[in-house]
């Protein structure tokens, strides 16, 4: 293997940008939606909802299902599910239609991370995983700079209909993609379920989601809100707006890619690297949310720290897990996608309690720091434990003994 990443990471990427564009656009064009289908913007909100639910019950499911298919068959299968559920979504002739497209849409979401995780650490040495598993997510990252504001503007001028059709143009491409760049692998063994299961016997397969539940839930307490936040605090209009936008999305791409080659280096400490500078800079918030320039590069900050996140939480549960890797990184998408709804209810909650801006950013630095106590947690457990160093992303994607079928 060379030093260059592989052809099929640049797939991967391209069906995360996807994804991370179908789940954040509709944001943007929630108030379109809302007029056309005639109900409020609050009960329009229930597409963000529907949507993380479906990340949350899909990515086990899938998971399970990948014990007894081949990798490559089942990412091509969610991307072409994830293809129809936006075409059915920019067709939908009322509200209730258009929800389920959404849930139909979500439900391939965690386990694509998923099992492209573990597949993407299969095409590069064994010390290059972290870094290949960030370049797959760098699309999710960076649909947050241009995907998600070029959808929503394209819904803006156009019509909200087109941004839908325009993501499923890009599982489409997806799809291909996949087909053609990504190498199968040399055999298919069947893993059992209950060995898939088993892996949540393990205390350090449930830390690693409860960090990046807690951990990631402090970015969502404040970006979920990140427009009311700085329209009252520093009275940054719209286009200021996507400015920022794209400027979370730029310190994602940035973090996300820093979190993989430190996660390389030193899985444990990249971690509470992350989550200490995610704290820090959400605390910072508070501060500098009141001044327009400052507020943006804190902005920018948040990007980076929590992109640093991802990267080296998704390796934890996969080492974590051992032998039986892909129901517990799938899992890990849920664990964000509480994330995202846990932090988004928390920091509503601070503001109908009246207690301002500047303490729901608090609040997510807290969440942030719960993450940390977290990880510190599991780091002791290993050392108490005197664990052999886990398994690589690389490693656990390389063919086990063959299992017989229960």
């Amino acid at each position: 293997m060379t030093a260059m990443m592989p052809r099929g990471l640049l797939a991967l990427a391209i069906g995360a940008f996807g994804i991370g564009a179908t789940e954040f656009a509709v944001m943007g064009v929630l108030p379109k939606i809302a007029t056309a289908m005639s109900v409020s913007i609050p009960h329009a909100g229930y597409l963000i909802t529907g949507y993380a639910l479906g990340v949350v019950v899909g990515a086990p499911v899938f998971a399970a299902v990948s014990a007894r298919v081949p990798r490559k068959r089942l990412l091509l299968a969610m991307m072409v599910l994830f293809t129809i559920g936006n075409l059915a979504a920019a067709a939908a002739p009322d509200f209730g239609f258009l929800l389920a497209a959404r849930v139909l849409t979500a439900l391939p979401h965690g386990a694509f991370f998923g099992v492209g995780s573990i597949v993407a650490g299969g095409l590069v040495e064994k010390d290059r995983g972290g870094r290949a598993i960030s370049t797959m997510f760098s699309g999710l990252a960076i649909a947050n700079i241009i995907g998600v504001p070029g959808a929503t503007a394209l819904g803006d001028a156009v019509s909200w209909r087109l941004t839908f059709l325009l993501i499923a143009g890009i599982g489409v491409v997806a799809v291909a993609g996949i087909a053609v760049l990504v190498p199968a692998a040399p055999e298919h063994t069947p893993v059992r379920l209950a060995a898939e299961l088993r892996a949540f016997t393990s205390p350090q397969v449930w830390l690693a989601l409860a960090i990046g539940a807690f951990g990631f839930g402090g970015v969502f307490a404040v970006y979920s809100y990140i427009a009311p936040i700085l329209s009252s605090s520093a009275g940054i209009g719209t286009l200021g707006l996507t400015i920022t936008l794209a400027l979370f999305g730029l310190g994602m791409t940035v973090g996300n890619l820093v979190g993989g080659r430190l996660a390389d280096r030193a899985l444990m400490p990249a971690i509470y690297v992350a989550l200490a500078a995610l704290g820090c800079v959400l605390a910072l918030f508070a501060l500098t949310m009141h001044n327009a320039v400052t507020a943006l590069g804190t902005v920018f900050a948040i990007g980076v720290a929590g992109g640093m996140v991802i990267p080296p939480v998704q390796v934890r549960a996969i080492r974590a897990a051992s032998q039986a890797p892909t129901m517990a990184a799938a899992s890990v998408q849920s664990s964000f996608n509480i994330a995202n709804a846990g932090g988004a209810a928390l920091g509503g909650g601070v503001i109908s309690a009246g207690l301002g801006y500047g303490a729901v950013s608090l609040a997510g630095a807290a969440l942030a720091l719960v993450g940390l106590g977290l990880a510190v947690c599991s780091g002791r457990l290993d050392r108490s434990e005197h664990l052999e160093p886990a398994a690589t992303a690389a490693q656990v994607y390389e063919p086990q003994e063959p299992q017989p079928s229960p």
